[in-house]
């Protein structure tokens, strides 16, 4: 297992992350290494967009009409 160190953590930001872990029941490695999993689980924004622009690419191009006609047809 990986140990990573965060240096010049402001104390403001060191005390809320301690507060946090605490109301949760944690420690604080425990709750930090929670929420890093959680982070690492979905996509960034940036990623997150740059899918979407690249699926937008492969979608068929539809007229306002066509696209009314596809949605009317969904909803029956």
């Amino acid at each position: 297992m990986t140990v990573i160190t965060v240096r010049d953590v402001p104390d403001e930001v060191r005390d809320e992350l301690a507060a946090r872990a605490a109301r949760s029941g944690r420690s604080m490695q425990e709750f930090l290494r929670a929420h890093l999993i959680e982070l690492t689980a979905r996509p960034s924004a940036d990623d997150a967009l740059a899918l979407v622009r690249e699926r937008a690419r492969t979608y068929p191009r539809l007229t306002w009409s066509e696209l009314a006609a596809e949605l009317a047809a969904d909803q029956r």
